[in-house]
């Protein structure tokens, strides 16, 4: 991806040592949310990068230099349904629920330009302290609304969005009233006929979160796909999928082919095989619903 200077910002002249000093001089910051104690650790390989972390669990990665460059491997398949929602640089009206540092309404600006994003985010502290160390390019249109995700949902018209981004933990756990069939009833009435949602999920062995998860999609949404590390589909280590849903038919070939071409390969399930990973899952309610599992700590010990 490109970075701010030309050839003479290399590593080997003065323009490159002066870039080594900026960005060894750079600190960490923290403050505490709601959310926990935030915190922004500067990526030493880009000039302008950093990760947010939340309580030690990585959240998000920017990199203002280039806001197209995603580095979890998560936020890069949810990056490609970005890429498949529409013809290449047609603006969207794209939904976040969760804001995290902001990284894919960057994105979504920076690929898509003109584009109208609204992003809802219940930790007004976290807010704060994103725009005041992470700015937002003035040219971008993104409104950032504090309030929970779900009651945010309710505001929105019907058939207002393209794309609903759902991307929301709390204490690295999805809240239970983001899980049900009654919140994804919410989200589909908001979402254009020929829009689609796209969602962070995570789960551990035996993944029973991730298999209701997809059987509650099912009874609302009619084309679903799922992308997830092998690993984790094996259900050998606690990580992060990828859900992608819609009631037109999905791009699932092209999806596919991008997730398996990533630096860190995924796979991708759909149809039959989504079903049968299922197992028989029960659709989960509101009067059942609980928060995703806990990530064991060793999830974040090289994050």
């Amino acid at each position: 991806m490109a970075r701010r200077g030309g050839p003479a910002g290399g590593k080997g002249g003065a323009a490159g040592r002066k870039k080594e000093q900026r960005r060894a001089e750079r600190e960490e910051v923290s403050c505490p949310v709601d959310g926990g104690l935030a915190e922004l650790i500067p990526d030493r390989e880009r000039p302008r990068g950093s990760t947010l972390l939340i309580d030690g669990a990585p959240q998000s990665h920017v990199d203002l230099d280039d806001p197209t460059y995603l580095s979890f491997a998560y936020q890069r398949r949810l990056g490609h349904i970005i890429d498949l929602a529409a013809p290449p640089q047609q603006p969207l009206h794209v939904l976040h629920l969760g804001g995290g540092a902001f990284t894919l309404a960057r994105y979504a600006a920076a690929t898509r330009p003109r584009s109208t994003q609204q992003i809802v985010e219940v930790d007004a502290p976290l807010v704060r302290f994103v725009r005041d160390h992470l700015p937002l390019d003035a040219q971008a249109r993104v409104r950032v609304r504090a309030t929970d995700a779900r009651e945010g949902l309710g505001r929105f018209p019907d058939g207002w969005a393209d794309l609903v981004i759902a991307d929301v933990f709390g204490g690295a756990r999805t809240p239970a009233h983001l899980t049900s069939a009654e919140f994804l009833t919410e989200v589909r009435r908001v979402v254009k006929p020929g829009g689609s949602y796209a969602a962070n999920l995570a789960d551990g062995p035996p993944l029973a979160h991730l298999r209701g998860q997809v059987a509650t999609a099912a009874a609302v949404f009619p084309e679903l796909a799922l992308a997830a590390d092998p690993v984790v589909w094996r259900g050998r280590r606690f990580g992060n999928a990828v859900l992608y849903a819609s009631a037109l038919p999905l791009p699932v070939a092209e999806f596919t082919r991008r997730v398996a071409s990533d630096p860190h390969p995924g796979r991708v399930e759909h149809g039959r095989a989504l079903t049968d990973f299922t197992g028989g899952a029960a659709v989960v309610t509101d009067a059942a619903a609980k928060p995703s599992p806990a990530p064991p700590p060793s999830v974040f010990e090289n994050p």
